[in-house]
Order: C-alpha cells, then sequence, then structure tokens
C-alpha cells in the first residue's frame, strides 16, 4: 500500500520544504510555496536487493560514437534556430504568449516531418482532436502520417509512443498533462516536474525527438518549476506583439546548437510563413528623407539584420521629461541622452525622447548605439540623415566610438540592400584584420560621436 505525505514545492526554485512559509528559504520568493501530496509507493525486492542495478561505469573510449543524423527540417528559419535540424532523442521546450503561434509553429513542423519522414504523434491536452483538425484544414495540411491524439494522462501518452514508435512527438502543453501516480492536481510543479522527466527518459531510450509545449507567467519566463528548463535539451522561446504580423523565434538554451541564433516567421492566414529576408521587409516602408530615421546594422547570430531606428524629440509639457523606448534597453537609451547633452551639447533636458525600433524587433547588442544617437539627433535639430546611409557603431561614455564585432559580415548586407556608405568606428576598420571590404560602399571611419553627427545629417 503506498503511503502519501504532504510537502511543500517551491514555484520557482523547486526546492521542497516540509513546513508551509511565506519566504522560500532557498531562493527568497514570497507567496512560492504550494502544497503537493506525494504517493511513495513501496520498494520491491528488485530495488532494494544489491547488484541489481543495469547502468554500470564505461570507459570513454569505449562509449560508441553514433552520429545519428538530425531530422532535416524545410522550415530553414526554425532549423536555424535549432542548430541546424532536429537531434535525434532531444528534449525541446517551446515557450511563448497565448496567442502567438506556439501551436500553429509545431503543426506546421509537425506535416514537415510527416511528409518527409514517416509517422509524428501530435498530442493535444488542451484542444480536441476535432480543433486541430480544423487548424490544420485552415492551414492546408493534409498528411495520413500525421497523427493526433487528444490525452492527458501521461502514462496512457507512453503507451501510445511505445505502440506507434514515431519519428516525433509534441505535447501541448506540459501543464495540462499529469501522471496517475501522483496526487497531485495537473499543472503543479511536482507534475509538471514528473511528467517531463518521463517523457524525457522515453524520448533518450529510444531517440525519440519531444517538443513540449509550455506557459509562460505574466513576466513572460516559463510557468512551473525551474527545474524544467534544466531538464530539457533546448528551450525555445517565441516572441511578438499579438497584434504585429512578425514573430520571432529565439534560442535561450540549446546543447546542439549556438543559442544566438534568431528565426523570424510573419503570421499569415496560411499560418507561419518564413521571413528569409528580414531586412529588406523591414525597411520596405522607410521614408528615406524623414527625419528622425536612421539605419543600424545589427548582429543575430551569424544573420546581420539591418532595421529601421526611429526616434521622436518633442518639447516637454512636464517638469520632468520622458525617455521612451521601444525594442530597445531604457538604460542605454538614458545613457545616450547623457552622452549626447554632455559630449555633444545638444541640450535635451527640456525635451520628451521615444525611440521604436520598426517591425517589433529588439535590439540589444551596443553595436545600435550610433544609430540611436544619429536618430535622436536628427528629430532634435530638423535634419535628415543620409537616406544611402547604413550606420553601425558602439558609444562610449566621453563620446568616442568603440569598435564592433563582424564588421565585413554587416557591410556585405548593406551593400546586398543598395546602400552605398556606412559609417563605423575607426578602430573597428583597423581590427578587421585581413577580411576584404566588400565592394560598391564607402566605409566611413569615424572616431567621435561628435565628428559622426557632422557626417550623417544632411547639411
Amino acid at each position: 500500500m503506498a503511503r502519501e505525505k504532504k510537502q511543500y514545492v517551491c514555484s520557482v526554485c523547486g526546492s521542497t520544504q516540509l513546513r508551509w512559509a511565506g519566504k522560500c528559504p532557498d531562493c527568497g520568493e514570497w507567496n512560492t510555496l504550494e502544497e503537493v501530496v506525494v504517493r511513495a509507493p513501496e520498494k520491491s525486492r528488485s530495488s532494494m536487493a544489491a547488484g541489481d542495478s543495469v547502468s554500470r561505469p564505461l570507459s570513454l573510449l569505449s562509449i560508441a560514437q553514433d552520429d545519428l543524423p538530425r531530422l532535416p527540417l524545410n522550415m530553414s528559419e526554425l532549423s536555424r534556430v535549432l542548430g541546424g535540424g532536429i537531434v535525434p532523442g532531444a528534449c525541446v521546450l517551446v515557450g511563448g504568449d497565448p496567442g502567438i503561434g506556439k501551436s500553429t509553429l509545431l503543426l506546421q513542423m509537425a506535416a514537415d516531418v510527416a511528409a518527409a519522414r514517416g509517422p509524428v504523434l501530435y498530442v493535444s491536452a488542451e484542444e480536441s482532436a476535432h480543433q486541430i483538425g480544423r487548424r490544420a484544414s485552415r492551414l492546408g495540411i493534409r498528411d495520413e502520417q500525421l497523427f493526433i491524439l487528444s490525452e492527458i494522462v501521461v502514462e496512457s501518452i507512453l503507451d501510445h509512443i511505445e505502440a506507434m514508435k514515431p519519428v516525433l512527438v509534441i505535447v501541448d502543453s506540459v501543464q495540462a498533462i499529469y501522471s496517475g501516480n501522483s496526487a497531485s492536481a495537473a499543472g503543479t510543479v511536482s507534475q509538471v516536474r514528473d511528467c517531463a522527466a518521463a517523457l524525457l527518459r522515453m524520448g533518450k531510450a529510444q531517440n525519440i525527438p519531444v517538443f513540449l509545449v509550455g506557459h509562460v507567467t505574466k513576466e513572460g519566463t516559463i510557468a512551473g518549476p525551474r527545474v524544467l528548463e534544466h531538464m530539457v535539451d533546448a528551450v525555445l522561446q517565441l516572441e511578438g506583439e499579438r497584434f504585429h504580423a512578425f514573430r520571432l523565434l529565439r534560442s535561450v538554451k540549446n546543447r546542439f546548437g549556438s543559442t544566438n541564433e534568431v528565426g523570424v516567421f510573419e503570421m499569415t492566414e496560411k499560418g507561419m510563413d518564413e521571413v528569409r529576408n528580414p531586412s529588406e521587409l523591414f525597411l520596405a516602408e522607410r521614408l528615406p528623407n524623414a527625419t528622425g530615421s536612421a539605419i543600424a546594422v545589427s548582429m543575430e547570430g551569424t544573420r546581420p539584420l539591418l532595421v529601421e531606428v526611429q526616434a521622436l524629440s518633442s518639447t516637454t509639457a512636464f517638469s520632468m521629461p520622458r525617455r521612451t523606448g521601444n525594442g530597445v534597453d531604457p538604460n542605454r537609451l538614458l545613457l545616450l541622452t547623457a552622452v549626447l547633452s554632455k559630449r555633444v551639447g545638444m541640450d535635451l533636458g527640456d525635451q520628451d525622447i521615444f525611440v521604436n525600433i520598426v517591425g517589433g524587433m529588439r535590439v540589444d547588442e551596443p553595436a545600435a548605439d550610433l544609430s540611436i544617437a544619429v536618430a535622436i539627433a536628427s528629430s532634435f535639430r530638423n535634419r535628415p540623415v543620409h537616406a544611402d546611409l547604413a550606420i553601425v557603431g558602439e558609444v562610449g561614455l566621453s563620446g568616442e566610438l568603440r569598435s564592433v564585432g563582424q564588421l565585413v559580415r554587416r557591410l556585405n548586407e548593406a551593400a546586398k540592400l543598395g546602400f552605398t556608405r556606412a559609417l563605423t568606428p575607426r578602430s573597428s576598420l583597423q581590427r578587421r584584420g585581413g577580411d576584404t571590404l566588400p565592394k560598391g560602399i564607402e566605409v566611413i571611419g569615424v572616431r567621435t560621436l561628435y565628428d559622426a553627427l557632422d557626417l550623417a545629417l544632411v547639411k
């Protein structure tokens, strides 16, 4: 007969306490301890017998180096974020806001794999099979190798996987399924951890990749115990505004690839469409002679992206001027405003400053500093930026321009999109090594922010 006992598990760090407390003693968060009922099964003789363990230490050289090929994907944006395809036996956690397109993207991926490799099992714990079928019909997906299972008990899900032997399993979502071996409700810390562990063990044992959809909290982090993100091999985050068409897929953790890659998608009536040239799309509606507009050349992993930075400076009606940034770090915006005031001599103390990255993009790298500063100065002085000028560079507190990485790759992308001039830090040109600058674009190296503004703005 199994015994039951009560424990209190922290929803943030996953630590277990014997008594409830208002503050978790491990992570220091308040009101995060949840009561769970744990059913401890009786130990069997086989588990208590000595020498019955099936695992044993292995020499590193004796381990078979079976290089299983990745499952290729026709969706190149998703394949890039995953590191070049789906690794057999990998467990991937996909998170994102409700309605952002997680289920749509994974359903399209499931159809892609089913058409090329074999049976795929899509487990829906929140929607019925008929609802998934209607969505697939809207997306134009009709594949007999794609199987839909509406089930919430993890033991039953594992039985179906064992019987079907699919090449890919998708569970939507991990917070909605539960294990019959635990008395806790679905979605609690212990249930999420146990269900994910059971699916993870199955995938590793049979080399079946498993994709888990995870709910997110109001702060945007994946709900449930933090240990869930440590258990899986990769964590993907689907970002974007619900009222914008573009979606960005980022890799927060990836044991089989880089975490700097980003995939760009556009949400349409037919599902998620790949954006193969995001720079051209982001600049399509740009007004070349508008004040407060500059072109930044940023890097997202190995991909250079040209994005439009818009800034607006207006006289404030309040005693404290506002500094509002959309798609940029607000602390970085305050820093650049201070440098423009102190080092360049702009009187911005009575100006409200608004900065926006067009298309819902977010640019966090310091290489976008110069373009943001130029856009603010353009709006304040009411002088447009040269339309054929691409800008890249980091701004220091002394007003100096500091070097950035992968300059030649950035310039190649700017030249492809028709830009004939580029404004860069002079030190970047000196440190580019033996890389040849692209033809058809004039590279202007400057040392200070004051000189850069003099060259960037139309007289």
